[in-house]
């Protein structure tokens, strides 16, 4: 799509200010003071979509890449009759991430994880390093797609629990290798994460410090706006890292600054959702503290999550521009949502409109019937509720799906050398360094 020489953006540090021209690989700030997360800044000021190119690429004059790719997929944004009549709310839009033909929604892992995926790798230079992504499975799961299908290396770390999210259309290519951790949860997978990106050959993917991932996943916003004209007051979403949450409040206030008619308008509310059973964010937010007391590792907590991809114990709160920052300047909230609520919201929404929801997507539908019911929500409102994930059984029913299987399993508390050795080995083969012909 571009010369990778001739990237059309920069980043830029919202602590100190500092601007330079991404190499596809920077995280952090080089400047010495405390963490901040990374902003993009285009040459492009106005939102112009561009309707002929695929899927997320169509926003790709504010996306960080230097090369796109033929097929990807998009948010899909509409109104639900249904749903809007069920709850009283004629200013109800849906923002689908999944698989559901009929609305024309082809991500097919279906996770909103599928646009990040996209983004990050259009943002690598072509060194032929391997991208280490650690995932609690619909991050693994979206890499594990898009890499396999244009032959990236990468190496994917997932707990154990995640690993029945990996059921692709495609088996995984030689490229790809998966590295499940036996009696893991998420944060084991990210610590081994950081710690082979420290080997040569590998690039750490970088999570929500990584511009690529958050840009992608703010381009849920953007089709919003494209669909609505104008920006939600309101908008729901189920967070874990909120990475998600982060990249479309950046994605408004960018729309605010390139549209005159949002200039003077509040920000979107960002009204993000927990389990009720393991919730660090609602926590921290509630105790009034901008620092995270980072959650315990209670196995019990966290297996009775229903939404075990929303356990992350080490969120990005205090972080300058993470989690606190987006609540403060929206004005947002943190809610919880218990397992009996979520799956009656799953339900509920398979009732309306025949379409299955991740776990994620039901807690975030289940904290709007909430606060609906409970008047924090306006029935004349205008809200964007993101379901995050969806589709996968319908999936299933129209396509036969390969489950991925590890290359290697490593156990929790296992040496860290061992399992670097292990791994190294893994990809010292013949086999990962094929790539397509």
């Amino acid at each position: 799509m571009k010369n990778p020489e001739e990237r059309h953006y920069r980043i830029v540090c919202p602590l100190c200010g500092r601007r330079q021209e991404d190499d596809g690989l920077t995280l952090t700030c080089a400047s010495d003071h405390e963490p901040a997360l990374l902003h993009t800044e285009y040459r492009e000021k106005e939102f112009r979509p561009r309707p002929e190119a695929d899927g997320i690429f169509r926003y790709a004059d504010w996306l960080p890449v230097v090369r796109s790719f033929p097929q990807a997929g998009r948010t899909v944004v509409f109104r639900s009759e249904s749903l809007s009549a069920f709850l009283g709310m004629p200013g109800l839009r849906i923002a689908f991430n999944g698989y559901w033909p009929e609305r024309g929604a082809f991500l097919e892992t279906c996770t909103f994880k599928e646009l990040e995926a996209y983004t990050v790798l259009g943002r690598l230079p072509e060194e032929p390093v391997a991208l280490v992504v650690a995932s609690a499975g619909n991050t693994a799961a979206a890499f594990a797609s898009v890499c396999s299908r244009y032959a990236k290396p990468c190496l994917l770390i997932v707990p154990e629990g995640g690993l029945a999210r990996l059921k692709l259309r495609e088996p995984l290519h030689p490229a790809v290798r998966l590295v499940v951790m036996d009696g893991a949860d998420y944060s084991d997978a990210i610590a081994l994460s950081e710690a082979v990106a420290k080997l040569p050959g590998f690039l750490l993917e970088g999570g929500v410090r990584n511009v690529g991932r958050r840009d992608g996943l703010g381009t849920v916003m953007y089709a919003a706006m494209e669909e609505a004209g104008e920006l939600p007051e309101y908008y729901f979403q189920a967070v874990g890292s909120a990475a998600g949450a982060i990249a479309v409040h950046e994605a408004a206030k960018r729309i605010q600054r390139a549209v005159p008619a949002e200039g003077d308008r509040p920000l979107p509310r960002l009204m993000l959702s927990q389990n009720a059973s393991f919730a660090p964010l609602q926590q921290a937010w509630h105790s009034g503290r901008r620092a995270l007391v980072p959650a315990e590792r209670d196995r019990q907590a966290i297996e009775s999550a229903y939404a075990d991809e929303l356990t992350n114990r080490f969120p990005p709160y205090a972080v300058h521009s993470g989690v606190h920052d987006v609540l403060t300047e929206s004005r947002g909230d943190v809610l919880t949502v218990d397992k009996s609520s979520a799956l009656a919201a799953r339900q509920k929404v398979l009732d309306l409109e025949s379409i299955d929801l991740e776990p994620a997507a039901a807690v975030a539908t289940a904290s709007l019937f909430a606060a609906v019911s409970e008047g924090r929500v306006p029935r004349d409102a205008s809200v964007l509720l993101n379901l995050t994930g969806g589709g996968r059984g319908r999936l299933a029913r129209d396509h036969v799906l390969h489950q991925a299987e590890p290359d290697l399993r490593i156990a929790a508390g296992a040496s860290l050398d061992d399992a670097l050795e292990r791994i190294r080995e893994l990809f010292a083969s013949d086999l990962c360094r094929q790539s397509a012909t």
